[in-house]
């Protein structure tokens, strides 16, 4: 056992200030309660605070093509109407809008697990938290499900430079897609991922028959269940899989992807887990004591995505949040925000019975144990020198437009908001846990 894990937490207010449009389910406002809600329970005060650095495009380019990099760098809300062969191409449209910010918002969120690996990889820390990440359907040459950069995907490939095995596990309600199809032809990368499958169901993959092909065959696992699963089968299934998945595959880093859509309540979901439920599978997989990399993900209730995220922010911490009423201000939106125990009824609401059946899930068990089966040993890698971390471009700021290099947003970057990592002094009153 470590004496006391060591936290990282990566956070801009700017990536909550995006907006993908009136009518869309993503609100990245929710990072903004979850960290105010953070801020309340004096949960910054036990761990190292960083902003992120926005990643390069050339970073960006280590997974996705560098076309469609330039693309999401170049789009704007302004001249969308003059690519419609590129949108289309590279699948932006109604679920993937163009919005103002759009490539920044990408740069952060991707700087954030990336910044993440990186301080895992050079033993800065034991555990780090990037809220801001977890999109993991986007493709190498295009957007999916609301996600354009697959943040995971490049923080899994900056582990690998000093890791032989990642293992990648994910309770999103959606299957994560995106991070399987990037490894599915590795043994380097074992992805496990619960989910929701069938009837049309987004992305419409993780058929447990999906075992990964080549090097990869057995070390892509899928979980695919039914509506309205709850706290007591998710758990149960959950810790039997990977407890056997770590046995078998002794991973030297685990990446967690904490999609709050598998909450009860959900605006897309349609699961049963209460914050208990899914905050002990954040607390099982941390009781391996192996590097831990947690990002967010999905989640479309967003008040409830706050509470479930801060809460899984004090199990990293060992910190028992007290049921406590926080007046959280976030923007011009007061909300207030309850942290509950074990009564998670008293405000998420159920979305009708448990379809997954004992037998069901006891036949998903044993189809993910036989293909456990399969894999006779953990796979060795012949590491090679590692490559550089960071990617910084090649410009003359000299040459470089003053006007543009000096135009207003990006001399407001520069200020750093009082409550942004903190509590202010004259500005936080609302905060303080009553």
């Amino acid at each position: 056992m470590r004496s006391k894990d060591r936290i990282s937490y990566f956070y801009d207010g700017d990536v909550g200030s995006v907006y993908f449009g009136p009518n869309h389910p993503m609100k990245p406002h929710r990072l903004c309660m979850t960290h105010h809600l953070v801020l309340s329970y004096d949960l910054h005060k036990k761990m190292e605070i960083y902003r992120p650095h926005k990643a390069y495009p050339v970073e960006l380019a280590q997974f996705h093509s560098a076309d469609y990099v330039e693309f999401l760098h170049r789009i704007t809300p302004d001249t969308q109407h003059l690519f419609s062969t590129e949108l289309a191409k590279y699948n932006l449209g109604e679920d993937c809008p163009v919005f103002d910010n759009l490539f920044e918002f990408c740069q952060i969120y991707a700087g954030g697990t990336i910044d993440a690996a990186r301080r895992l990889n050079n033993q800065l820390c034991d555990i780090a938290i990037n809220w801001a990440g977890g999109l993991h359907h986007a493709k190498k040459c295009e957007a999916s499900g609301f996600c354009y950069i697959n943040d995971l995907v490049l923080g899994i490939l900056e582990l690998l430079k000093y890791h032989a095995r990642v293992l990648y596990i994910d309770i999103d309600v959606h299957h994560g897609d995106g991070v399987e199809e990037a490894f599915y032809f590795t043994d380097r990368v074992m992805t496990v991922s619960f989910h929701k499958y069938g009837d049309l169901f987004f992305p419409g993959t993780g058929d447990a028959k999906e075992v990964g092909e080549k090097e990869g065959k057995y070390y892509a696992i899928n979980v695919p269940l039914k509506d309205g699963i709850d706290d007591t089968s998710f758990t149960r299934l959950f810790k039997t899989i990977i407890s056997k998945v770590v046995e078998t595959y002794q991973p030297g880093v685990i990446v967690l992807q904490c999609g709050a859509d598998s909450l009860a309540g959900d605006r897309l979901g349609c699961f049963n887990l209460s914050i208990d439920g899914h905050s002990e599978c954040v607390r099982f997989v941390k009781r391996f004591n192996l590097p831990l990399l947690v990002t967010g993900g999905g989640g479309y209730t967003k008040e409830n995505v706050a509470r479930c995220w801060t809460v899984e922010t004090g199990v990293l911490l060992d910190t028992e949040l007290p049921n406590a009423l926080v007046q959280c201000c976030c923007g011009n939106l007061p909300c207030d925000l309850v942290v509950m125990g074990s009564n998670p009824e008293n405000y998420l609401s159920v979305c009708g019975e448990n379809l997954n059946s004992k037998s069901y899930l006891t036949t998903i068990k044993m189809q993910v144990m036989e293909n456990l089966r399969c894999i006779q040993h953990a796979p060795s890698v012949q590491m090679q020198e590692v490559p550089p971390d960071f990617y910084i471009p090649d410009f003359d700021e000299d040459e470089q437009n003053p006007d543009e290099r000096n135009d207003q947003h990006t001399q407001d970057k520069h200020i750093q908001r009082d409550d942004e990592y903190y509590e202010g002094d004259n500005d936080n009153d609302h905060m303080d846990v009553a």
